[in-house]
């Protein structure tokens, strides 16, 4: 897997001050998409040891909240089975630090449709919130906290994984 960026202190995509990284390969190609950079699953640089060693540095001081994940796209299979090994890393140091997960598919298509490979129902088990669903140029809302059309959810996995339906989050 390949990454285009790391934000170090991110205030944009989750709750408090956050890591972003930014992966790399994207299917959606969604019209008006922010990062169409990153639909090249080649682009940026080699997600490998030193820079999840980095990432791992960059989440230790107490002011940051978590880890968020956005690209491209996370939940395409080839970036979830390089991703739930790290996110794996990441709660076993921080347990209390949350993660933010963007994807342009949506939850159910992660529990058993197209999203779904052998390592999503451990990855979705490590994240906290998902902010789910393809960007819809013509439902653009700049208003929206934490998204950027009116088509997509922000979803408390946790919750939502126990109870078997889907549990949003309002801002």
């Amino acid at each position: 897997m390949n990454y285009g960026a790391i934000k170090e202190t991110d205030i944009a995509n989750g709750i408090g001050i956050r890591v972003s990284l930014f992966v790399s390969g994207c299917t959606h190609h969604c019209p008006g998409c922010f990062n169409s950079d990153t639909w090249d699953f080649a682009y940026g640089e080699p997600f490998d040891k030193a820079t999840e060693d980095r990432i791992l540095s960059l989440l230790s001081p107490d002011y940051i909240n978590g880890l968020s994940l956005l690209g491209g796209e996370p939940m395409e299979h080839a970036n979830q089975r390089v991703l739930e090994p790290f996110l794996t890393r990441v709660k076993e140091a921080y347990p209390q630090k949350t993660v933010w997960c963007y994807s342009g598919y949506i939850f159910e298509e992660m529990l058993s449709g197209r999203a779904h490979c052998e390592v999503t129902d451990s990855m979705l088990s490590m994240i906290d919130v998902l902010v789910d669903g393809p960007f819809v140029h013509s439902l653009k809302n700049i208003a929206l906290k934490f998204r950027g059309s009116e088509n997509q959810r922000i979803i408390d996995v946790p919750k939502s994984l126990r109870q078997g339906n889907v549990i949003q989050i309002e801002f």
